[in-house]
């Protein structure tokens, strides 16, 4: 469930009256997403979505997102960009809460890829990084190493609690993938949650990438990472797909071309992801009542992806996809 704030309509066409988008007709909360409040928004001039920014976005970090969108989407990039009202303002307040209109992307957003919308959201990748260098704008990683650290000294005492079962030594695998994280690397703007229910299809073509809610100035091969852990594994992070890696790793290598070394390090940044939301969903495992209307995420399905990572067999199928050894 991803409507946290309820509005009226009344509010909402009072809230419109300061745009040029017509006359409201009709409006709809949306399920999807976890971190904000989202509603499609029907207008005698379209179909927008509104969002309304809740706990998790901090506010000072809103100028960023909504630039990124609007930099992004100017560059060719299938990303929405925000409206603006009749004052050139794109972040406004409703209910309390700070809320933008957001153009309306068509499409659906993908289930489990195959091996073609793979290759295409590869190409998607590829495409938002090539566009955002000439993105000014920084932000630092909100869920980075440091905040690793930071959630595993919570988590770390309860972990019997998510697989009593089978001991977590979450200790020296968080020991060693920070020993050996990479510090000179190329950086860039990066999604950093490009999960596949962050890309919408349209047919058989990617229609937009969305949710930019965790976008950072990071290594540029990390949101790569993130986004092979997503897509190549099956819900419980068993069952890696090799046809789906090869495909995203060929389609992300269509357009930007890695350097041998980010190649090299996609192995460690592949742990280093796949700790990072197997950490995230601990955290908020153990720390969501039960009766609590949001679905928990299997912590598990994540600490596997690690350990397939961590295989050195498995760290030669970065080198093939991209023919370096």
């Amino acid at each position: 469930m991803a409507v946290y704030t309820q509005i009226g309509q009344e509010q909402l066409a009072q809230f419109l009256k300061d745009y040029d988008v017509g006359e409201l007709i009709n409006f709809s909360g949306i399920a999807q997403g976890v971190e904000n409040s989202n509603y499609r928004v029907e207008t005698t001039s379209g179909p927008y979505i509104l969002t309304l920014y809740e706990k998790r976005v901090a506010k000072t970090d809103l100028p960023f997102f909504v630039a990124l969108m609007d930099h992004a989407a100017a560059q060719g990039v299938a990303m929405p960009g925000t409206v603006s009202d009749r004052s050139n303002i794109s972040i406004k307040q409703l209910c309390g809460k700070p809320a933008c209109l957001i153009e309306f992307m068509a499409g659906n957003t993908i289930g489990k890829p195959n091996a073609d919308l793979a290759y295409k959201g590869g190409v998607a990748l590829g495409q938002f990084h090539q566009a955002m260098r000439g993105f000014s704008m920084t932000r630092s990683n909100s869920m980075g190493p440091d905040e690793w650290q930071r959630l595993a000294d919570i988590c770390a005492p309860k972990l019997h609690n998510i697989t009593p079962e089978k001991p977590i030594e979450l200790t020296p695998v968080l020991s060693d993938i920070l020993h050996h994280w990479p510090s000179d690397l190329p950086q860039s703007t990066i999604h950093a949650d490009l999960f596949p229910d962050n890309v919408m299809v349209q047919g058989s073509e990617v229609s937009a990438i969305i949710d930019v809610y965790f976008a950072c100035t990071d290594i540029r091969a990390y949101d790569l990472a993130v986004m092979h852990s997503a897509w190549c594994f099956g819900d419980d992070g068993l069952n890696f797909d090799a046809d789906i890696s090869q495909q995203l790793l060929s389609g992300y290598g269509s357009v930007i071309t890695l350097e041998p070394q980010e190649i090299s390090a996609l192995p460690i940044l592949c742990r280093g992801a796949s700790l990072r939301f197997f950490l995230s969903r601990a955290y908020d495992w153990l720390h969501t009542a039960p009766d609590a209307m949001v679905t928990r995420k299997d912590p598990m399905a994540y600490w596997h992806r690690l350990e397939f990572y961590g295989q050195e067999p498995n760290h030669a199928l970065f080198a093939k996809a991209f023919n370096h050894g």
